[in-house]
């Protein structure tokens, strides 16, 4: 916070960011203003030092663009790591730089009290809008609602009515997976996910019932749900394989999952796609491609996800705010998992 002394409060200066971050002066400036290129841990490390000392920057001159004030938009994340977080990001970003719009990355790391912290400083920073990017296809709860700027939530939305939000359809994800199952001659489906209290499990789950439901079929086994791990993907296929319930196909929540489940049936001389297809959800490169037979998967369009959330909240900074959910549709990706001959 400021220090107080006879003279009224002192302002913070950038020399004392900089020292109790460990960068210079000039990164400083850079990595508050958005104009430079600055690695986002280092990005972040600044941040949080000018939060911490209560750091006012003066107000930079206005980056004319024709959308905001200034020029420059917020984005938080809750993960960086985050297999989701990263493709979001890249479509966000894609649209920003076409737009030669500047950008303020801080990770919030899931944390809600970090969250309102770096909300807090990008309002002091004056950027136009803020974008905050989950780490996961679920309900999330709001930042404060009281921030005098445009906010929009990627992948994970808000659970706050009057928000702006884009996500993925899991649902038509789930769909065209059964549907194609079904297409390709599969009528005994079986039905692997994590746990059953995520969001993603029980919309996967009803969306795959209701296009059986369509042919006059059913799972011909009670859903299994556990973790969204290769390791659980194995077990549960034990589970089908022990309990002498025929299927010709597992529909599986994720392509962790799925490749966990590929291993249990090789590993017990089941036949993959012969005797029974599998298909996954993500379409994340390190699974399906690795996969023996490489994998049947669901692609979340999770780019489109970004760009489309980004374009929202320029428009939402230009005054056209449209509230409510938009959903971006997944796109089949066939493989051998789930061949026919």
């Amino acid at each position: 916070m400021d220090s107080i002394d006879a003279d009224g409060p002192r302002r913070v200066t950038a020399a004392e960011v900089a020292a109790l971050a460990g960068v210079s002066v000039g990164t400083v400036s850079k990595a508050l203003s958005g104009r430079g290129a600055v690695r986002h841990d280092t990005r972040s490390r600044i941040l949080d030092a000018a939060a911490e000392l209560g750091y006012r920057a003066p107000h930079a001159e206005p980056i004319r663009t024709g959308y905001g004030s200034t020029g420059a938009l917020g984005v938080i994340i809750e993960d960086h790591f985050g297999r989701l977080t990263v493709p979001v990001l890249q479509g966000a970003i894609e649209v920003l730089d076409e737009l030669d719009l500047a950008l303020l990355l801080v990770d919030g790391r899931g944390d809600a009290i970090r969250e309102q912290h770096f909300a807090d400083a990008l309002v002091r920073r004056a950027v136009d809008g803020i974008l905050v990017v989950g780490a996961g296809v679920y309900p999330r709860e709001p930042i404060r609602g009281d921030l005098p700027l445009p906010v929009v939530y990627a992948l994970s939305a808000s659970t706050r009515e009057g928000d702006q939000s884009v996500t993925t359809d899991d649902a038509s994800g789930a769909r065209i997976a059964a549907r194609h199952l079904v297409a390709t001659g599969r009528r005994r489906l079986t039905f692997i996910s994590g746990p059953q209290r995520d969001a993603a499990s029980m919309v996967r789950l009803a969306s795959t019932r209701a296009v059986l439901a369509e042919h006059g079929l059913d799972l011909v086994h009670d859903p299994l749900f556990g973790h969204w791990t290769e390791a659980w993907g194995r077990q549960a296929a034990l589970q089908l394989l022990h309990s002498n319930v025929e299927f010709d196909a597992v529909v599986c929540g994720s392509d962790q999952i799925a490749r966990g489940v590929l291993e249990a049936l090789r590993e017990n001389d089941v036949a993959v796609p012969s005797r029974v297809a599998v298909t996954g959800f993500d379409n994340w490169d390190v699974m399906v491609e690795a996969s023996r037979p490489p994998l049947t998967t669901v692609d979340m369009s999770l780019t489109d996800v970004g760009r489309l959330a980004a374009r929202t909240l320029v428009r939402a900074v230009a005054g056209d705010r449209t509230p409510g959910i938009q959903l971006v549709d997944c796109q089949l990706v066939p493989r051998e998992s789930t061949a026919v001959g």
